[in-house]
């Protein structure tokens, strides 16, 4: 691809971004005039009810950013390193295993707080992608893309059925919950930003540094073995930034699901296999993807809102039966 267009691209890209992050400071229960955002980011003396509602609006603005990017490029890196089109952390069990966790805190050791939520969604997403991948790997042939979605898919279910088992007896968890298990980015504050932050950061670094390895890795194990590529140590500590990023972000906003399936799928498709262009093409795309989500959900349940989980499960469901009656699953 010439330099030009892939300048034009990401000059594009950002400017869309910047569009949505000013229609998610200005649209809402109360919506605010594009010039009024615009002068409450630059005055900060503006007390005016408008300058308040946009600065209430930013961390939430920002936090949807983080999540999305990271879900996006979390969808990347799983798709990689187990060359399945259809894989993302939610196919794949993953937030299920955050879930789980999660709720086991909850309700076995009174945990409340986001700074524990993060620990024990990562403890239950990494242990959820091991025992997914050991269970498609067994029997003939290995892993194979089919194999591990429905691994995962199984192991999803077995994991939501133990999830409604630990708090259907107990109303107090389930109140406490419920709102998390939706998906919600409604409550994001700058402490929560800057709790994630550095988990962001390592996965961001991990896969920034690994895609020279990907993309060999792409060209098959064989050619990968041939040019020097530890493939084990590529898909193991990709895997680890998979799973940070996903883990950490389900910690504090819920399982969201599809972003990580829906945004890297579709750079895939239009901008082909380098993953030089992919996993920061995905980043915006799924920051981008996860504001329109919110501002949906926000527009559409005025003077209250529709949880963004429910709304990128309505955008991504049709996405997905799309790519399963176009496109062979088959590794990538």
């Amino acid at each position: 691809m010439k330099f030009t267009k892939i300048i034009g691209i990401y000059l594009v890209s950002f400017i869309f971004l910047g569009m949505c992050v000013l229609s998610s400071l200005a649209w809402g229960s109360k919506n605010i005039e594009f010039s009024q955002v615009i002068n409450s980011l630059l005055n900060n003396q503006d007390m005016s009810f408008a300058a308040l509602v946009v600065r209430e609006r930013i961390p939430r603005t920002i936090f949807s950013i983080m999540a999305g990017a990271s879900l996006g490029i979390s969808g990347a890196l799983m798709q990689s390193i187990t060359r399945n089109p259809i894989a993302d952390p939610s196919i794949l069990g993953v937030n299920t295993g955050a879930s789980l966790s999660v709720v086991i805190g909850i309700a076995f050791f009174n945990i409340n707080s986001a700074n524990q939520y993060i620990w024990l969604a990562l403890l239950g997403a990494g242990i959820t992608a091991v025992l997914v991948y050991f269970i498609a790997s067994i029997g003939n042939g290995g892993m194979t893309p089919i194999k591990l979605a429905l691994s995962g898919s199984a192991t999803s279910a077995v994991l939501t059925s133990l999830v409604s088992v630990i708090i259907l007896p107990r109303s107090e968890v389930m109140d406490e919950f419920r709102f998390w298990q939706v998906g919600s980015v409604s409550g994001a504050t700058w402490e929560d930003i800057n709790l994630i932050l550095p988990f962001i950061i390592i996965g961001l670094i991990i896969s920034i540094v690994a895609t020279p390895a990907l993309n060999v890795l792409a060209l098959g194990d064989d050619v990968a073995t041939g040019l020097g590529v530890n493939k084990g140590f590529i898909r193991v500590v990709c895997a680890i930034a998979g799973v940070i990023l996903c883990g950490a972000i389900t910690a504090i906003a819920g399982p969201i699901a599809f972003i990580g399936l829906m945004i890297p799928h579709s750079i895939r498709l239009i901008f082909g296999s380098n993953l030089r262009g992919i996993i920061p093409l995905s980043a915006i795309g799924g920051g981008a993807l996860l504001i329109i989500s919110d501002v949906l959900g926000r527009v559409i349940g005025s003077p209250g809102e529709v949880q963004v989980g429910i709304i990128t499960a309505f955008i991504g469901a049709p996405i997905l039966i799309i790519i399963a009656r176009k496109a062979k699953v088959k590794a990538i």
